[in-house]
């Protein structure tokens, strides 16, 4: 672009500067309505970039009444190609005001020449070398007709905005890159909420003063907002509990985020400010309405790991080997303070649980486990009410990516759940759609218009909506839910939650963003993100025929606001309300309104599905709950006595749990498929283990039974440090009768013997397999085999025994008669009359023991 008051250009050889622009893809010389850099990822961007424009500050950041006049935007310039650039200058446009919910997003990738209200380039440098940078400021009046001089400073122009909306503004960059032409390098679009216009004074005598023009205050618009505080995944998977004190972390960012300054501790201190005046916030900026519109949405695997970290824990030396070495972690006091505060916050205010680890719930209702779902979407309300001693919020589910299926509804209706927060853009109504509109089930009674409709009938209205085509809704997979579903929904608008997501460090785009309107937000400064969330979330109050009058703000469950921009937001709801634009409207008043009467469907979109959990890890994490189901069953809850089996396996189910996470599944490059999958093999190993822990001891060598019917003695040990309940599984040969002594008690970190009556009729070396089983026959430990040799000889025995028994009463009864006869017997020959006493005492005695194995 060109205009006047620059240097003239330096032309290299028309047949060189050609060459040179082909190779390295620079801009020849272009009109200012032609050459028009995209934002990323629309087609026609400018490849390779010369320059970068970060827009840094917008004040005020929000036009109302009393402000000033004048816009003030800095921003900053950076040389980031290989190649000086020349005559940098600096431009501001505006487009139209946002006339549909859509143009919030849609407008940020419309092409400069819908910004066609322009100001006049201002220079800001001679020349960038490479690396070279440079800020600006630009000073650029409101209304039309503004003054030359605002305070002394220059005003280059005027935005010639002449009522209260959401305007989209452009920030140009031109420069002249050695060997090309002069060329429109980069962008920074963000949007500008006017609340209202102040006054305009005149500046001279040709320019009129004119009074403030206020927004609508008739149809004010009730907002409820969602506070999300959520983290992922930190607990290393398959450690048994109880946490407290044995706690082990992948890494230890999480202590750096509840240390002052860090993510959590941001968070947390923004509504604070709102609610306790005291801790830094203008009191006069704050109010018990806009705190009453605000509800704390905590997800339990967050308490649970703050929880386990403030009496100390440990920390993986690299997250990739979870077996490796370990080191302290360097949290427990920053873990406990901030719970301290997060428990005297909650106290005042309304609080809601999350589903635990920000679970996936489509894919909990795939998996179909009773247990697992119990743990994910019942108990959350149960751990923050535990820790944080506070009542929240039943029977409200918010799912991370803000859509569910049929499936999913019916697991939580089936759980007590009247309500789902989804996206408005996830459900419909089973009526008829019309071409007027698609009603949409909210739990505010009202309904929500659809996205292309809307945007159809704006068309023409603005210059955005002339170039851009209506948007369609995105491509879902809609089947009714089951009657018996039961289940409300709660709608919030895509836009704004979009907008809110896009706000801090590491922004997500939302699952459901349309398709149409995705871009890479990252490449925009936080300024310019915050500027469009804070356009987002005042749209609906500056546009009154916007249908319902209700706002629900949902932020990502892991937001990455910083203290300033969350305070910021906070101050724009604060805003609309002491504007007459908004009424603060609790979370549980808006739960409580009467729905749409008519049913509605959910509407999976297939974006989700897309970054949702895959289906591949249902079966395996089923498996794995019902071998921790089958385990708890077997452990015995002694009294008094430490770890019970509810605190000893839950931690693995949890794991279970943390497979199935959304966190981080948005971010592009994020490893979530491998931590997955990674977090699932160690709870299998874990519970492989423990199961291994309960087992009979082999004894080592051949057992011998005294007699047939001598009790076999076997020693069975238990590692594990609760009591369990077992059965031994002995496979019994045809010879041997072993009676089954049924269920018996390990105790923790104990053996037992026990004596297994055994009946053998064999003399044979038998082998019997031996091994130990839960009460319901589920396997535990190795499997050994007892070598059992007996001295039963069986019928040849009872033969011998008869057969001697016989004999020996022939011999007596002929030494007997004998005697009575007075005849002495020849075998007594040669004995003397002691020793012939002791043989006849001998031979009566085992003539009396003879006698009593022949009685039955």
């Amino acid at each position: 672009m060109t205009h006047a008051g620059r240097r003239p250009r330096r032309w290299a050889p028309m047949f060189v500067a050609l060459a040179l622009a082909v190779l390295c893809g620079a801009a020849g010389p272009t009109s200012a309505g032609s050459a028009a850099a995209q934002p990323p990822g629309a087609s026609g961007a400018t490849e390779p970039k010369f320059l970068k424009l970060t827009l840094d500050s917008v004040s005020p950041n929000t036009v109302t009444t009393t402000s000033d006049a004048v816009l003030t935007v800095a921003g900053t310039v950076t040389n980031i190609g290989d190649r000086p650039v020349d005559d940098v200058s600096v431009r501001i446009q505006r487009a139209g005001a946002v006339s549909a919910g859509s143009g919030l997003r849609s407008a940020l990738r419309l092409d400069q020449v819908n910004y066609d209200v322009v100001g006049p380039f201002q220079d800001i440098a001679d020349r960038l070398t490479p690396g070279q940078r440079k800020q600006f400021t630009l000073r650029v009046g409101l209304r039309a007709e503004a003054p030359e001089t605002s305070g002394g400073s220059p005003v280059t122009s005027a935005l010639d905005i002449t009522e209260p909306g959401v305007y989209p503004l452009l920030l140009n960059v031109n420069g002249e890159p050695t060997y090309g032409g002069q060329a429109r390098l980069d962008d920074a679009r963000f949007l500008l909420p006017v609340l209202g216009l102040p006054a305009q004074s005149g500046g001279d005598a040709k320019t009129d003063a004119a009074p403030p023009v206020p927004a609508p205050t008739d149809a004010p618009v009730a907002i409820t907002t969602i506070w999300p505080l959520a983290d992922r995944p930190r607990l290393v998977a398959g450690v048994t509990g109880p946490l407290p004190g044995n706690a082990l972390l992948t890494d230890d960012e999480l202590a750096g985020e509840l240390a002052p300054g860090g993510r959590l501790d941001q968070l947390l201190a923004a509504p604070e400010a709102v609610l306790h005046p005291e801790t830094g916030r203008d009191p006069a900026r704050t109010g018990p309405g806009l705190a009453g519109s605000l509800c704390l949405a905590v997800d339990p695997d967050l308490l649970l790991t703050v929880s386990a970290m403030t009496e100390g824990y440990r920390v993986l030396a690299s997250p990739s080997d979870p077996y490796g070495a370990t080191r302290d972690g360097a949290g427990a006091h920053a873990a406990k303070a901030w719970l301290d505060r997060l428990r005297a916050l909650a106290s005042g205010m309304c609080t809601v649980a999350l589903p635990f680890a920000q679970v996936d719930l489509t894919a909990l209702a795939t998996v179909r486990d009773p247990d697992l779902t119990n743990r994910a979407v019942t108990a959350p309300a149960d751990i923050v009410d535990s820790l944080l001693s506070v009542k929240s919020v039943r029977g409200v589910a918010l799912p991370d990516s803000g859509t569910i299926d049929p499936d999913a509804g019916t697991m939580l209706a089936g759980h007590g759940y009247h309500t789902a927060v989804l996206a408005d853009s996830a459900v419909s109504t089973t009526a008829d759609a019309r071409s007027t509109a698609t009603g949409i089930a909210r739990a505010d009674g009202g309904t929500v218009r659809n996205t292309a409709t809307v945007a159809s009938e704006n068309d023409g209205g603005t210059p955005e909506m002339v170039r851009m085509p209506a948007l369609t809704p995105p491509s879902t997979t809609t089947t009714p839910p089951p009657a018996e579903a039961g289940l409300k929904a709660a709608t919030f608008d895509i836009w704004s939650a979009t907008a809110l997501a896009a706000v801090g460090s590491n922004p997500p785009t939302p699952a459901f963003t349309p398709e149409r309107v995705r871009y890479e937000v990252a490449n925009d400064s936080r300024a310019a993100r915050l500027q469009d969330a804070l356009g987002a979330v005042s749209w609906a109050a500056l546009n009154p025929q916007a249908s319902p009058r209700a706002l629900l703000l949902v932020p990502p469950q892991k937001w990455g606001a910083n203290r300033d921009e969350a305070s910021a937001l906070l101050s724009q709801l604060e805003l609309l309300v002491r504007n007459g634009l908004a009424t603060p409207r609790s979370f549980t008043d808006l739960l409580a309104a009467q729905p749409d009467p008519r049913p509605f469907e959910a509407n999976y979109l297939s974006s989700a599905a897309e970054v949702g959990v895959p289906d591949h890890f249902a079966e395996p994490i089923r498996t794995q709950d019902k071998r921790i189901g089958d385990l708890m069953t077997a452990l015995v809850d002694v009294p008094q006595q430490e770890p019970t089996p509810r605190s000893y396996l839950t931690p693995l189910r949890d794991d279970l749990l943390r497979v199935l996470t959304l966190s981080d599944r948005t971010n592009p490059g994020s490893q979530a498929e491998a931590v997955a999958q990674r977090r699932l093999e160690q709870t299998t190993r874990t519970l492989d283990t423990l199961f291994g822990k309960v087992t009979v001891l082999p004894p080592g060598g051949v057992y011998t039974l005294a007699s047939e019917k001598s009790p076999l003695l076997l020693v069975a040990r238990n590692d594990l440090p609760v009591a369990i309940r077992i059965r031994f599984r002995i496979d019994v040969p045809s010879e041997t009768n072993i009676t089954d002594i049924g269920e018996q008690i390990l105790p923790a970190e104990g053996t037992r013997s026990f004596q297994i009556p055994t009946e053998v009729t064999d003399s044979r070396n038998l082998v019997i397999p031996i091994s130990l089983t839960t009460a319901d026959g589920v396997a535990l430990g190795n499997a050994t085999s007892v070598s059992v040799r007996s001295n039963a000889y069986g019928q040849a025995l009872a033969i011998i025994t008869a057969c001697a028994g016989a004999l020996l009463l022939l011999l007596a009864g002929r030494r007997l008669w004998r005697r009575f006869r007075g005849q002495p017997d020849p075998a007594d020959e040669g004995l003397d009359p002691g020793t012939r006493r002791r043989v006849n005492r001998y031979l009566r005695a085992r003539l009396r023991v003879l006698q009593r194995q022949e009685e039955p």
